[in-house]
């Protein structure tokens, strides 16, 4: 439908009210709400005051609390991957040794030790450090075909799901 004087002059109108371009297109009837849009870009009506959303306040929602649960032996607050959260939840009452002996399995030696360019695909990939340090470097220990971790970082990398979460499934099916 053709754009008329009587027609651009109720888009005037409607538009200085502050209705939305859907809003007049459906007023005006046979036009669309771009088609709407484009005549009032053309006409250079943009710059209008107020809308129709600006005068209607919605109320904001307000976010829950965040409650934070502290658990484990230490008080340590879990953010983000859990991969490592077996060691630190590690019992207290344990014997030390046995503690200290998961932590020492993590220290690579240096001939074992790979970078960047040295990995190869069956070497394991599991970053070790700060990337932006000096002594960063990946486990280099030998992996299984098809698997980026040898198979004490399997074993962080890759835990079963946790009960409440099979337990959660099994409900639903």
């Amino acid at each position: 439908m053709a754009w008329t004087d009587e027609r651009v002059d109720i888009l005037k109108k409607l538009w200085a009210e502050g209705l939305s371009a859907s809003q007049i297109a459906n007023r005006l009837g046979g036009v669309t709400r771009n088609a709407v849009i484009g005549k009032v870009h053309r006409l250079g009506l943009s710059g209008r005051t107020t809308t129709s959303r600006a005068n209607s306040s919605r109320p904001r929602r307000r976010a829950a609390p965040k409650t934070t649960s502290r658990g484990g032996s230490g008080g340590l607050r879990s953010h983000g991957n859990l991969a490592l959260k077996a060691y630190y939840d590690a019992d207290p009452d344990a014997e030390p040794e046995l503690v200290s002996a998961q932590i020492e399995e993590l220290v690579i030696p240096i001939n074992e030790r790979a970078s960047i360019l040295t990995l190869k695909e069956s070497m394991c990939r599991w970053p070790i450090g700060d990337p932006g340090d000096s002594d960063f470097h990946f486990c280099g220990r030998s992996s299984d075909q098809g698997i980026p971790y040898c198979e004490f970082h399997s074993r962080i990398a890759y835990q079963p799901p946790q009960s409440r979460r099979r337990d959660k499934r099994s409900a639903v099916r």
